[in-house]
């Protein structure tokens, strides 16, 4: 069962790392030692969708200074994340993104992440950050229709790495709680 302060569930899907060929995948071992903003995300060519992974995208660098790395999951495949990043903006595509995206078309990820939505066959909007160890520290799972803010990641994401208390409305740059 997935809990935070538990190892997060491994995994191993089909991603866009390289766009030409997209035979390499990516798997959790891949950011064994780093933080990993993990997002689920519910199809390509939609409404909601695309504005989040343009926000994740113009902060990637913000993210990256914090020490993280980005990964976007859908049920699409990797020729739909392809042909996605390849139409642009103004027709509906994303355009080029900073990070990966990958494909969970077995829907097991998506499963054990607990995200899935067994009737749709896609998943929720799940973000899930995960520690430099493969520990899962935070999780949040949002409505269809409702868009994540990369900014409350970012703080979310600083607050875990201080290793202390962080009360709320916290910002980075603010000490954490003393006992």
């Amino acid at each position: 069962m997935l809990q935070v302060g538990k190892r997060a569930p491994d995994f191993d899907m089909p991603s866009t790392k390289d766009m030409k060929t997209l035979k390499e995948n990516v798997k959790l071992t891949d950011y064994k030692g780093k933080w990993l903003v993990l997002f689920f995300y519910p199809l390509d060519f939609t409404f909601v969708c695309p504005t989040e992974l343009k926000a994740f995208s113009d902060k990637y660098e913000e993210i990256k200074k914090a020490g993280a790395e980005v990964l976007a999951v859908s049920t699409d495949s990797v020729y739909s994340h392809r042909a996605w990043i390849n139409t642009s903006e103004a027709q509906g595509g994303l355009g080029s993104l900073n990070y990966v995206l990958a494909s969970d078309i077995t829907k097991d990820v998506s499963r054990d992440y607990g995200v899935l939505m067994e009737d749709k066959g896609i998943a929720l909007r799940g973000l899930f950050i995960i520690d430099p160890d493969g520990v899962l520290q935070y999780q949040v799972v949002h409505s269809l229709n409702i868009g994540r803010s990369v900014d409350e990641t970012l703080r979310v994401l600083e607050a875990l790495k201080t290793g202390g208390l962080c009360q709320a409305d916290w910002k980075p740059g603010q000490k954490p709680l003393t006992v």
